[in-house]
């Protein structure tokens, strides 16, 4: 029997890089699939670059998925008209699924973004999709 896949899901919004990187190692966190569609922040060191020295510094691996990433945020203050055009999106572009899948496979992994409350993030409908897809558990951090 195949063991069920576990997907953890975490959002920086309220976190230091230190404070992130706590509550990643404290899961044992190997991998950080990044799905912002542009990996750029205000906060300081949640960057692209930046991001990806410090957690792998921490021994944790992190890859940028942009086509996983929302390109509705233009809609943020919308989020049922946000979150219901990346799910559009996601039915009509089933490759992404396959990216996400295959990015996390063999590795303890945790999906990135910004907002803290998984509600109102992309990362919620991206979760729910794999969940159809496959046997996968998801724990928001």
């Amino acid at each position: 029997m195949v063991a069920r896949r576990t997907l953890y899901a975490i959002g920086y919004e309220q976190r230091t890089v230190a404070v992130l990187v706590a509550d990643l190692r404290a899961k044992r966190v190997t991998r950080v699939i990044d799905v912002r569609e542009l990996p750029l922040s205000r906060r300081r060191g949640f960057s692209k670059t930046p991001l990806r020295d410090a957690l792998a510094h921490e021994g944790i691996e992190c890859i940028h998925l942009p086509g996983a990433g929302n390109a509705y945020r233009a809609l943020r203050h919308e989020v049922k008209a946000c979150l219901a055009a990346y799910a559009a999106h996601l039915e009509s572009q089933p490759e992404v699924l396959e990216l996400v899948l295959a990015a996390a496979d063999r590795a303890r992994t945790a999906l990135l973004c910004v907002e803290h409350d998984p509600r109102s993030c992309h990362r919620s409908i991206l979760i729910a999709q794999l969940q159809r897809a496959v046997d996968l558990a998801a724990v928001n951090l």
